[in-house]
């Protein structure tokens, strides 16, 4: 995954910005039966106050609603609010120490990682990957309900080297099927944007000789056809015969959904094998203790998981300069992260729950949240 890459989201309405700054909570942390991780906070947990303030990724804004609305009722005192103004704009407002976390698409930098742990006095940073979600391959092609497509075609689609439906690589990927003589409009973002970073960084991986451009949140080619947003993509595909793009699974709707070559297996997208994918990943190599930013295996060959998905992190200080600001962050991430928390989102957003595992080992990064000595 390329780091360094940052990501914007297209703005919200006004009417779903004020809904994220609406009050909020926090929680205390408790141990949820079985998991090991964080549970949301009883109504015997120690009441806080104060104010929680974040910033980034729009991706997360319905779940960011869910996670808000759990929250407040059971932390009312702890006014929160969250500023989803793309996951570049967190990262850098956490960094200026304009807000005490940042939700971004992207894990820091080596730069900006430099740059946060200087914002939080020289100590520790901690990045969990709380929200993952599937990228579907989406298509609207008259006749044809199921479709597979190697990650050497995907890349060939919208690298633009592959042009009709009916062209060689599309067929030798589904033997026995009728694929019409009709051109392919590849449909990709036209801003700047977390699940392009994590689309472009998937074929990158999977199909090097195919596409060469690096990851990036800006589409990096000519051609094809540009689209706001993920409603944007949704729309011109539904729109036109023979159009292929990519979104949010749980936006897919009524369009065909392309299941995806893994090893010898193709693979559609589901919740399970999107949290597996992740959990199956690396670390990023040479960082803190806490700090759980993962390379993305997309070239795994497990059929139990799908390689393109986005991540999604929650980006913070494990030592605070004030007592009320780390007991905030403490319980609003043990929230985040356990299991009522991440079904909550899931209903909301359609995310994927991370495992049983990842909520265990985000939380050793939230029981070390504390303020500074």
């Amino acid at each position: 995954m390329k780091l360094s890459t940052t990501t914007r989201a297209a703005a919200l309405s006004t009417g779903l910005a004020a809904t994220l700054a609406l009050a909020a909570c926090g929680a205390a942390n408790e141990t949820s039966g079985g998991s090991g991780a964080a549970g949301s906070a009883g109504a015997g947990a120690e009441q806080l106050s104060g104010d929680l303030v974040g910033a980034g990724a729009s991706s997360q804004q319905a779940a960011m609603q869910a996670w808000q609305a759990g929250f407040n009722s059971q932390q009312p005192g702890v006014s929160f609010s969250y500023d989803p103004v793309g996951s570049g704009g967190g990262r850098e407002q956490f960094i200026a120490g304009g807000t005490d976390f940042a939700g971004s698409d992207a894990a820091l930098d080596d730069e900006e990682l430099a740059a946060a742990q200087e914002r939080c006095g020289g100590g520790e940073v901690f990045e969990l990957a709380n929200y993952v979600s599937g990228i579907a391959v989406v298509y609207n092609l008259e006749g044809v309900d199921e479709l597979n497509l190697a990650p050497a075609t995907v890349a060939g689609i919208f690298a633009g080297q592959i042009t009709t439906w009916n062209d060689p690589a599309i067929a030798a990927d589904n033997p026995g099927v009728t694929l019409p003589d009709l051109a392919v409009t590849p449909v990709h973002r036209a801003d700047d944007s977390g699940t392009t970073t994590n689309f472009t960084d998937y074929l990158s991986q999977a199909a090097p000789e195919v596409w060469t451009s690096e990851p990036d949140g800006e589409w990096p080619l000519p051609g094809g056809e540009a689209a706001n947003g993920t409603s944007g993509v949704i729309s011109a595909v539904q729109a036109g015969n023979g159009a292929i793009g990519y979104a949010d699974e749980s936006q897919a709707g009524a369009l065909g959904v392309a299941k995806i070559g893994v090893g010898s297996e193709f693979v559609a997208p589901s919740p399970e094998a999107a949290a597996a994918v992740v959990a199956n990943s690396e670390r990023v190599a040479g960082r803190g203790e806490y700090d759980f930013a993962v390379e993305v295996n997309r070239t795994t060959t497990s059929a139990d998981e799908y390689p393109i998905v986005l991540v999604s992190y929650h980006i913070g200080c494990v030592e605070y300069d004030d007592q009320a600001k780390a007991d905030a962050v403490k319980a609003f991430m043990g929230y985040v992260v356990s299991e009522e928390g991440q079904t909550a989102a899931a209903d909301a957003a359609g995310s994927s729950p991370i495992t049983a595992d990842a909520r265990e080992q985000a939380q050793t990064a939230i029981d070390a949240i504390t303020v500074a000595s």
